[in-house]
């Protein structure tokens, strides 16, 4: 396995701490509002992270955190009169559920900010005991002069103007890139008793403690094997992490850095009912999850995506090649395991920095392969049997594939609609029992133009909405 290392800028193979073991640890949302498409981006590249890792035999420890205390959660507070656990159980329940939705495993370990404040406090205070903070009237502050290898992971040069854009400023700082580790409390804001003052913590530090409460090694040179996010995440939060950690524990907190590619709306791209909505929720309510896993699987985790439909739409149709070669050996039981020479192409190229594009056009060879073979010999069961282990290593690796064939090809109809459907689908049978060819023929074409196609069988007439 290789993988690209943000820090270092460099693909690097995969060895982990310990031998068979794969600590991993991914940023998750602060919960106080619905998922968006970057939230979605991340979830999907880390999934397939985790699927290869376990299909390559690794045992698979993996961290997702949900920032439940933050600037925003209280603005929020604020606006709405609700409480803070009120706000942070409704959108990380949200969350998960549109999560699930694209695929997404939960993760093993889920820790929160609020059930890991005594970790956190106690990270403060071994920081400041080493004199690695230092306390203001506003909070307690990390000295970044006392890092000489802050910066060192995102490798950035920057001037104080570009520090306050993006450090909270304070008069009282050592240095411009200091950063909170604790703010003390303000008037009407949530809060928390701690020795160096009552208040609540910054953002950056909950990973650290995180990590080191349910995760780090106790020996060696490094807590876990690979630290993720998005790549917004890299300055500042990520850079604060290392350091803090780094001076706290004397360990680098993750052996490899993996970030995910931003994704922008095209909204000139979209449509009406999506408008330029970046929410995950609103393009649920179109596309079914799976198609949207499918598109944001597609583009390679490093590269940034501009989501449209256009592309959408024309990965659908991928996917679709996957759904009609499975309609075509349902009912087949499926071999004990993949065919070796596939499973050993999809592998090589994942195990390239999850190098999608190979393992997708792996999957394409596979599809019109099957395609072919079956189209000369329709009743191969044996060969039906291969390609179905096949769709199902698909589903374990890549989470797509995996609902029956027709349900697939009935996405997008309302159960209303699918009533109406199947009451003409009746009345067609019975106006060609009573030889009504006409009528018969008439209500074909009417379903016809709202995009829904026949398939008249011996087990009876089965439809599928088409485009049109």
């Amino acid at each position: 396995m290789y993988i690209y290392d943000s820090a270092k800028k460099v693909k690097l193979p995969f060895e982990s701490i310990k031998e068979g073991r794969a600590l991993i640890y991914v940023c998750g949302p602060t919960v106080y509002d619905d998922a968006h498409l970057g939230h979605a981006r991340s979830a999907v590249a880390f999934d397939l992270l985790r699927s290869v890792l376990t299909h390559l035999k690794y045992q698979v420890t993996f961290a997702k955190n949900f920032t439940d205390i933050d600037d925003k959660i209280i603005k929020k507070m604020n606006e709405s009169g609700k409480s803070l656990e009120e706000i942070t159980s409704f959108y990380t329940k949200r969350y998960k559920d549109d999560m699930r939705a694209i695929g997404v495993k939960d993760a093993d370990i889920e820790p929160k900010a609020t059930e890991s404040l005594q970790t956190i406090i106690n990270f403060t205070q071994n920081l400041l005991n080493e004199g690695f903070a230092y306390i203001t009237s506003s909070g307690v502050y990390f000295d970044t002069s006392k890092d000489d290898k802050y910066l060192c992971l995102s490798h950035r040069h920057v001037d104080e103007d570009d520090m306050r854009s993006r450090v909270e400023e304070d008069e009282e700082k050592k240095n411009i890139k200091d950063f909170a580790l604790w703010k003390f409390a303000k008037k009407g804001e949530i809060s928390y008793p701690a020795p160096f003052g009552e208040g609540r913590p910054g953002w950056h530090i909950e990973c650290s403690a995180m990590i080191k409460e349910h995760l780090a090694e106790k020996n060696g040179d490094y807590q876990i094997d690979i630290h993720a996010g998005g790549a917004d995440l890299l300055f500042p939060h990520h850079e604060n992490e290392a350091a803090q950690t780094r001076k706290e524990s004397s360990q680098e907190i993750a052996k490899y850095w993996m970030h995910n590619g931003f994704v922008t709306i095209n909204g000139e791209k979209m449509s009406k009912s999506l408008g330029n909505s970046f929410f995950l929720k609103d393009i649920l309510r179109v596309y079914d999850g799976e198609i949207v896993r499918f598109y944001l699987l597609s583009t390679h985790y490093r590269a940034n995506i501009n989501f449209n439909e256009t592309d959408l739409l024309q990965n659908k149709k991928r996917l679709d090649k996957i759904y009609r070669l499975k309609k075509r050996i349902e009912g087949v039981q499926s071999a004990p395991f993949a065919d070796k020479e596939f499973e050993d192409e999809i592998m090589q190229a994942l195990s390239d920095d999850l190098n999608i594009s190979k393992a997708l056009s792996a999957v394409d060879f596979m599809i019109t392969n099957a395609n072919d073979i079956l189209d000369k010999n329709p009743k191969d069961n044996a060969k039906k049997a291969q390609f179905a282990a096949n769709i199902e290593l698909i589903n374990s690796l890549l989470g797509v594939g995996k609902k029956e064939a027709l349900a697939y090809f009935q996405l997008g109809v309302s159960d209303e609609e699918k009533a109406k459907i199947e009451a003409l689908i009746k009345e067609r049978l019975e106006a060609r029992a009573k030889k009504e060819f006409k009528k018969a023929d008439a209500i074909r074409d009417e379903l016809a133009q709202k995009g829904i196609s026949l398939m008249d069988g011996a087990d009876g007439t089965k439809w599928e909405k088409v485009d049109i």
